[in-house]
């Protein structure tokens, strides 16, 4: 079976983070990079999201 690709709502829902963060996480290199299925469209894999959000420490 292939990849997964989410798009950028699903990743907000996914990790709680906004769009802004999201984009300044990816320029800092803090973010997974995602691809572009357009010329305006773009997708993270959501595997790649999963392993991000499990390499961050638990709020205690």
């Amino acid at each position: 079976m292939g990849k997964r690709y989410i798009r950028r709502p699903e990743v907000e829902t996914m990790t709680g983070l906004s769009t802004s963060t999201i984009y300044r996480m990816m320029s800092e290199g803090e973010f997974p990079r995602p691809i572009k299925l357009t010329r305006k469209a773009v997708a993270w894999a959501e595997d790649e999201i999963a392993d991000w959000l499990a390499s961050r420490p638990v709020a205690a």
